[in-house]
């Protein structure tokens, strides 16, 4: 095999594409829901962290399930995209949740002092991670794009599919 180093060529792959298109439709399910509740677009929401559907666990199991699809679920990059996947989703869902919940309780913390004192403050971001729900749907959301991308990516000239 030939080692490609055109970074430009990333952007010919399925795997890119289904990443990439996985996270975008999860973000912009986010900047939609915002303006269900608020009545404004919010293009923060874009970049943001946290809430429904996970853009990590799309993003992720997106490229893992197109690298499966593509060169074999068996295939050592699948192992090493399953594991990328996991340890993407676990964070989501344990260690920057738990971080979410810090900063809710600090914040709570500044609130009950303020109310005594004068001090300024910056308030803490709370949602940075994932419900498992979030994080579940963000998986299946990847695993389906990925599925549609792959099928309709034209294949090479000379195989079959």
């Amino acid at each position: 095999m030939i080692a490609d180093f055109n970074p430009i060529h990333l952007l010919t792959t399925p795997w890119f594409w289904s990443s990439f298109i996985g996270w975008t439709l999860a973000q912009l399910a986010k900047m939609t829901t915002g303006f269900r509740k608020t009545g404004q677009v919010d293009f923060r929401y874009l970049l943001s962290t946290g809430g429904m559907p996970s853009a990590h666990s799309a993003m992720v199991c997106g490229l893992c399930t197109s690298i499966g699809l593509t060169e074999g679920f068996g295939a050592p990059v699948s192992m090493l995209a399953a594991g990328f996947a996991a340890i993407t989703m676990f964070d989501a869902a344990s260690v920057r949740r738990a971080a979410g919940h810090q900063a809710k309780v600090m914040n709570q913390m500044i609130d009950e002092l303020f109310k005594q004192h004068k001090f300024r403050h910056t308030r803490l971001k709370e949602l940075l991670g994932h419900t498992r729900k979030e994080v579940f749907a963000g998986m299946a959301l990847g695993m389906a794009v990925a599925v549609i991308v792959v099928h309709f990516w034209p294949a090479p000239l000379g195989t079959p599919r």
